[in-house]
């Protein structure tokens, strides 16, 4: 057993191998705090008998229930499918690892991590990443170099290292960083309109820390022979063979600026190809379509190196052509349709009441969530036939991105009292869906009256390097992050940037770069808001007439026992009679909703009418709820009744209550006294009144 320890964020940040999962390839187990994750690595011995171009690698983050001491709900009583959190988080580990394995190696590999304990302030995510990169450095896998992660907050102007979960609640930043000992390699993170110069500060904080955490990974390590890794896929005589019928035919292919019209080119070129060449290359489609890729990769590439100029006609500056459009959909609380060349995202805002929040269950225990944004790919918006099933993991995290762009500029819940759901479809795809979501999203909520803080715009930048040689793409394609090395997106406000992520193909980025593609990002968000705001500028000042009313306000705590009455007894009549719902919270927060302003006000003034102090002077319409020989009851409120004494029904004689009277009329009284026991003392006759004006109860 091998194990080292360092300080990280004033903390003890340990790494462990050698004692746990032994037939693993290689695993680490690494502790912080009284949070443990381990992490194993795996590969498949026997290799493919049939061409594969891609690393089929697979990362599995699991949080496993009795690391809080917990058993999961459900009627089994055990973990079942991700939750949304464990796909984010393996989503993570697996865009920090992806890009350091070689290009030509394509054997199966999983990455699995558990938390094994968990102690409410340290995140496991961190941890996952740091025993992915060791679990793969102690195995045969060829991993080209060790890389590690911290999290970086900010509180009161001063970042923070690997903030503890009260922390973040108050934090203004929210930013992973994975990087190798020189650069970083995938970013992701959220932030109350940080500046450019801020996140490229804290960026350089995590460097620092994420520097030692790496020597300590290196101090761990042994020599390991690493698998052997072809420098090519192919062999050069197919590859050169394949060339000389497809290379022109490709880059001409690649001069189409419609990406339907390009497809179907491409498609011909290849099922050419193949005609030409099955007789000597049986099975041979798949090695033909890597060539064509190759090819494309190189003109594409070459295009923006030395050009200045994209497939599509466009500067390396240029955003696509923009378009948008409110109130779409008439029956919806509010639509819009966000058009960026040929992406198109249609979002839909639903407007819910308390009882639609979502509830989430996890290690940190059960909450509630009022704002949702879910992203949908269906596959028509590329094109293809697919079966549609649940979200996928790229759904999941497309749309968890663009929810975290609308963080901090949401109303606060007595600001809007409101459970907000936003649903992205994609209708059309080319590259940058989630970053269109995000403006599709903000039309969406303005035209349903939301009162966000501010307008949020998504762009996604992407690089072409060769060597010292390198060119920034603003608002790039899907062809671009295919054949480009990044795909950085930023979500902002003209004020500042509040969602961030990094995704590379190469083994890093510098800082210079970073900085220069975030400054021409925030000029694109500015223009793409300029577009926005000339369909929509402010939210609207009045709801959709489709959407439910809702209401909050607050009681005395003292008071919540009489409004909810014995057994829910008062409450339940409450909602039975106005056709609301009505939702009361510990400190004493009511929240009612209804089909219509009336509905919410009479509910209102009913509980007002409990919580309310009865007054010695003042009238209330009441209900006869008892008739006795001396008297008679009256509820002025619910659960308020006081005794309206015979004496005091009429300014002449009463002989028979019963003959003036019955259970369930309504009166107008007086209140003229509240003894010392609480007893409230009603009067008919003291409001003036000549005649019998009892209302019969239907």
């Amino acid at each position: 057993m091998s194990k080292v320890e360092i300080e990280i964020g004033g903390r003890i940040l340990s790494i462990e191998t050698g004692n746990l999962a032994r037939q693993a390839d290689g695993s680490a187990l690494v502790r912080y705090g009284d949070t443990i994750v381990l992490t194993t690595a795996t590969y498949k011995k026997e290799k493919k008998n049939t061409f594969q171009d891609f690393l089929p690698l697979t990362v599995d983050y699991r949080e496993l229930a009795y690391a809080a001491g917990k058993i999961p709900g459900g009627f089994f009583k055990r973990e079942g499918k991700p939750r949304d959190k464990e796909i984010i988080v393996s989503r993570l580990i697996d865009r920090s690892i992806r890009p350091l394995f070689p290009k030509t190696f394509n054997q199966d590999v999983q990455v699995i991590s558990f938390l094994l304990s968990f102690d409410q302030e340290n995140e496991g995510d961190i941890l996952g990443i740091i025993g992915a990169s060791t679990s793969l450095l102690l195995s045969e896998i060829p991993f080209s170099q060790p890389i590690a992660a911290v999290r970086i907050g900010k509180i009161d102007n001063k970042y923070i290292v690997n903030p503890t979960l009260k922390e973040l609640e108050v934090s203004t930043l929210d930013l992973v960083v994975s990087a190798t000992k020189n650069a970083p390699v995938m970013l992701e993170g959220d932030g109350k309109e940080v500046q450019p110069e801020d996140i490229i500060e804290a960026i350089e904080i995590a460097m620092g820390e994420i520097r030692k955490i790496i020597d300590a990974q290196e101090r761990l390590i042994i020599d390991v022979s690493k698998l052997e890794v072809p420098e090519k896929l192919l062999p050069e005589e197919f590859i050169k063979e394949v060339k000389e019928i497809i290379e022109e035919k490709t880059i001409q292919a690649y001069q189409i600026v419609d990406k339907k019209e390009r497809q179907e080119s491409l498609r011909k070129i290849r099922e050419e190809a193949f005609n030409l060449l099955k007789d000597k290359y049986p099975d041979c489609e798949n090695q033909i379509q890597y060539v064509i890729e190759e090819c494309a990769r190189e003109y594409v590439r070459k295009l923006i190196l030395k050009e200045h100029r994209r497939i599509d006609g466009r500067t390396p500056d240029e955003i696509r052509p923009l378009s948008c459009a409110v109130s779409v959909l008439p029956r919806t609380h509010g639509s819009a349709i966000f058009t960026r060349g040929q992406t198109q995202c249609l979002a839909v805002v639903t407007l819910g009441t308390k009882s639609d929040e979502q509830i989430v269950d996890d290690l940190e225990g059960e909450g509630t969530k009022r704002f949702m944004l879910h992203y949908n790919f269906p596959p028509f918006s590329t094109g293809e036939i697919k079966p549609l099933r649940a979200p996928t993991r790229r759904e999941i995290g497309h749309g968890y991105l663009a929810e975290r762009a609308f963080k901090y500029l949401l109303p606060s819940e007595e600001e809007f009292p409101y459970t907000i759901r936003v649903v992205s479809d994609i209708l059309e795809s080319n590259g940058s869906s989630s970053m269109a979501t995000v403006c599709g999203a903000t039309l969406s909520l303005m035209d349903a009256g939301v009162p966000l803080k501010k307008a949020v715009a998504g762009i996604a930048m992407g690089l072409v390097k060769e060597d010292n040689d390198y060119v920034i793409l603003t608002d790039i394609t899907g062809t671009e992050d295919h054949y480009g090395d990044m795909d950085f997106k930023l979500a902002g406000t003209k004020d500042g940037i509040t969602a961030i992520q990094l995704d590379l193909k190469i083994q890093g980025v510098s800082l210079e770069i970073l900085k220069e593609a975030i400054e021409k990002a925030r000029v694109a968000h500015r223009k793409i808001l300029e577009l926005m705001a000339k369909s929509i500028d402010q939210p609207r000042k009045c709801l959709s007439t489709f959407a439910p009313r809702v209401f909050a306000f607050q009681i005395p705590k003292d008071k919540i026992g009489a409004v909810i009455g014995t057994g829910g007894k008062v409450i339940r009549k409450i909602i039975d009679e106005t056709n609301t719902e009505i939702f009361i919270e510990d400190d004493g927060k009511i929240t009612i909703s209804g089909p219509n302003e009336e509905a919410i006000e009479k509910a209102k003034s009913r509980i007002l009418a409990i919580v309310e102090d009865v007054e010695v002077g003042k009238v209330y319409l009441g209900e006869v709820k008892r008739i006795v020989p001396f008297g008679v009851f009256i509820e002025i409120a619910p659960g308020k009744e006081g005794l309206c004494h015979i004496s005091q029904w009429a300014n002449y004689r009463v002989k028979n209550l019963t003959s003036e009277v019955k259970v369930g009329d309504k009166v107008f009284v007086r209140v003229i006294a509240i003894d010392e026991m609480g007893r409230i003392q009603l009067s008919r006759k003291a409001v003036g009144i000549t005649t019998n004006d009892t209302k019969r109860k239907n």
